[in-house]
């Protein structure tokens, strides 16, 4: 890559790739001043002012001509910089918001101004060392590098600025280097600062727990700091790496909308503060509970990237940019585009009371029922420590001789010979790991107990039985590589889920959470570049790491633990706000579930799955009669075709279930020529004009058909549909669906 440099007191503004804004779009420089990232539909733009600070200008639909920003404020309290739209905020000189970036200098000062020294522009996106991040050539993407510094300490910052102009994306991401003579420690370091203008905004973020994840939340930005973090070493059930700023007239299909998501699946921290001037700065990155890094002469250290991408329509609008973005220049598994198989995973109703004999006759079944891929989940390793229950076995990845006297490979082969009925090809095997965790009761911990995260002599808690290995210890980390490449290459595994359970506990520094996000995206970078093939699944007790940073490496995570098809339209459709419906995993489980004990129809609990790119079941195939074999075999046929809209298509949110007692989803193909439409009814309402569905995304003159009737794209958007939602033999119903083709003629 070549790139394009400009410094202090030089002048670029000759120059035809630093010329003034025009109709091209990418990284465009004035005087090597002002600067304007431009994308299909939206600006991004900052300059320096007189002091060498950054002053951030303009992110919003497209603006021409805009001239720099200059402070209104006068006469107040403070210093010109609580005034400021501020680029990159640091600490001590008078902005007295939060800050962006905060280092302890050798002096022991946390006072720093980092002035601008100049620019790089390179086409394409250089990689992040260790990290997920997004990616692309030349021709999708253009990074723009801004340096500056600290000329009293020496530390020097790049802002990394990729503008993808298709989809209103700027990644950012920031890289600390110590050109000092004394090391400094980085408390503070956001990946992602932005100082809004004044006005009526909302703020609306995903929160949940265990069996109730990614509930979409918007509260209004009040004066003072408000915000959210995760502290439990991961990303976390409790809080989303994302949030979105927004008018508070924006709606879900109309206003400006801001989104901005942090590629990282650890402990991480958003703020939003509306300050005394009325400014609203809002900024998202590392958790500073978990930082301290210490950064000797010599030494650099980057933050995890954020992406913030810009809509004027609406919330739809700003998560069908993410979900475009993310499939096409984030998730880099050769799955991330293709189909997905249905699959059948053996742990209802068997849990750890299995035999490979047991396995083998629910996996013939699935073969009968049209499934194409069978998962063996928990309980299939362990020697001197079987893993026959949940609180032995973690960490010792062997196979059960016992349960398997002939050897995994052997099983696999048995699997692989059944043939899945409607010429659907060999049944595919999966099989389940956590290898993030140990169980006391191991050969592992038994030698090795200095391999768990612990803090001198405090108690080690135990969750679940487990305690979590230290992935930021080399040797742990070569042990994980080479225990399941071992595993994965001894047999035929073609589907890996690998859960993670618990959250982490006694942990030795501050610094210890993210070196071991590091070690584990280390981990993950070796296994899927040595197993490409394979199709992995994320899993943290459901959603509990539902985040970019793990959708770089693996294209599906399992959605949530609660498969109540009622609970998961809340759980899925929060999900879609930012992560691709591709990236889902839904599968279909028995009624009444095991969660809420709630009594579903089979359809509708299918109908509900089919949300996301990866659908499967969860069923006790011995129990069930000829009729739901017909019925599952029915289902599977329609995910089949389902799928590749999910896959490939844009989706638009057209009710919700949290305003609507009939929520919807369209997906609709990239060239507009057809779409799929997931209707439901949730309770049943008599003597109801129930609302009719207006479509979006259709071509308003172009004709299409539906159930064998045809209307204009312009009355399916204007007018809409009305649903029939009143069954043959009752008044009402329940938890009813239906699945819609929708072509164009």
């Amino acid at each position: 890559m070549t790139a394009i440099k400009g410094n202090a007191g030089g002048n670029a503004g000759s120059r035809n790739t630093a010329s003034a804004p025009s109709a091209d779009l990418g990284v465009h420089v004035v005087g090597d001043k002002q600067f304007a990232l431009l994308a299909q539909g939206a600006d991004y733009r900052f300059h320096v002012d007189a002091d060498g600070e950054l002053v951030h200008d303009y992110f919003g639909a497209p603006a021409p001509g805009l001239a720099p920003w200059e402070s209104r404020g006068a006469n107040g309290w403070g210093h010109k910089s609580v005034d400021e739209r501020r680029e990159f905020p640091d600490h001590g000189r008078g902005d007295f918001r939060l800050p962006a970036v905060h280092v302890r200098h050798g002096t022991g000062s946390t006072v720093s101004f980092f002035e601008y020294v100049g620019y790089d522009i390179v086409p394409g996106k250089p990689k992040l060392p260790g990290l997920p991040a997004t990616f692309g050539t030349p021709a999708d993407v253009t990074t723009l590098v801004v340096h500056l510094e600290d000329k009293r300490s020496g530390v020097k910052a790049d802002l990394n600025y990729s503008v993808f102009p298709k989809y209103n994306a700027i990644a950012r991401s920031l890289t600390l280097t110590n050109n000092g003579t004394s090391a400094v420690e980085i408390q503070r370091a956001a990946s992602f600062s932005i100082d809004f203008g004044s006005g009526d905004w909302d703020m609306v973020s995903l929160s949940g727990e265990w069996c109730r994840e990614a509930k979409e939340t918007r509260r209004k930005v009040q004066i003072g700091t408000q915000g959210f973090q995760s502290s439990t070493g991961f990303s976390s059930h409790y809080f989303n790496p994302f949030v979105a700023l927004l008018p508070s007239t924006t709606t879900e299909t109309n206003g400006p909308a801001y989104g901005i998501s942090l590629v990282y699946s650890g402990s991480f921290g958003v703020d939003v503060e509306r300050h005394a001037f009325n400014l609203v700065r809002a900024s998202i990155g590392l958790n500073p509970l978990h930082l301290s890094w210490p950064l000797a002469p010599g030494e650099s250290f980057t933050t995890p990237e954020a992406v913030a991408v810009y809509s004027s329509d609406g919330l739809g609008g700003m998560s069908r940019n993410l979900h475009s973005l993310y499939r096409n220049h984030l998730s880099r598994s050769p799955w991330t585009l293709r189909e997905r198989p249905v699959l059948l995973n053996s742990w209802e109703g068997m849990y750890f009371d299995f035999t490979a004999e047991m396995l083998y006759t629910r996996a013939k079944d699935a073969a009968e029922l049209g499934v194409s891929l069978f998962v063996l989940d928990d309980g299939w390793f362990g020697d001197k420590h079987p893993r026959v229950h949940d609180n032995a076995g973690l960490g010792d990845w062997v196979v059960n001789k016992k349960r398997f006297p002939q050897g995994l490979d052997a099983f696999v082969k048995t699997v692989n010979d059944l043939e899945v009925k409607g010429g659907r090809g060999p049944l595919k095997f999966g099989l389940w790991f956590e290898p993030e965790m140990v169980n006391p009761s191991s050969e592992l911990y038994e030698a090795h107990p200095d391999w768990v995260l612990h803090s001198g002599t405090h108690k080690r808690t135990e969750t679940r039985q487990q305690l979590a290995l230290d992935l930021s210890k080399r040797e742990v980390q070569d042990y994980i590589i080479d225990a399941v490449g071992k595993i994965l290459s001894c047999a035929n595994v073609e589907y890996v889920k690998w859960d993670c359970n618990r959250g982490m506990h006694e942990m030795g520094s501050p610094t210890t959470p993210h070196a071991y996000m590091l070690g584990l995206y280390r981990i993950l970078d070796s296994l899927t570049t040595s197993f490409p093939d394979i199709l992995w699944e994320g899993c943290a007790s459901g959603g509990g790491r539902f985040d970019p940073g793990i959708l770089y490496y693996w294209p599906q995570s399992w959605t949530s633990d609660d498969t109540d098809a009622v609970e998961r339209l809340h759980i899925q459709f929060g999900t879609s706000l930012v992560y691709p419906p591709s990236s889902m995993g839904c599968h279909v489980s028995a009624a009444p579930g095991e969660q809420v004990g709630r009594t579903t129809p089979l359809m509708f609990r299918a109908h509900v799955a089919l949300m996301g790119g990866s659908f499967g079941f969860e069923l006790e195939t011995e129990k069930m009669s000829v009729e739901e074999r017909k019925e599952v075999s029915a289902i599977v046929a329609l995910a089949e075709k389902v799928n590749p809209y999910v896959i490939h298509g844009d989706l638009y949110r057209l009710a919700l279930p949290e305003e609507s007692n009939w929520p919807a989803a369209l997906y609709v193909k990239p060239d507009g020529s057809g779409a799929v439409l997931l209707a439901y009814q949730i309770y049943a309402r008599v003597r109801i004009d129930t609302p009719l569905l207006r479509l979006q995304g259709l071509d308003l003159v172009a004709t299409y058909e539906i159930d064998g009737v045809e209307y204009s794209g312009a009355v399916l958007t204007h007018v809409g549909l009305k649903l029939d939602w009143k069954p043959e033999h009752l008044p009402a119903a329940d938890h009813q669906s239906k699945v819609l083709f929708i072509n164009r003629v």
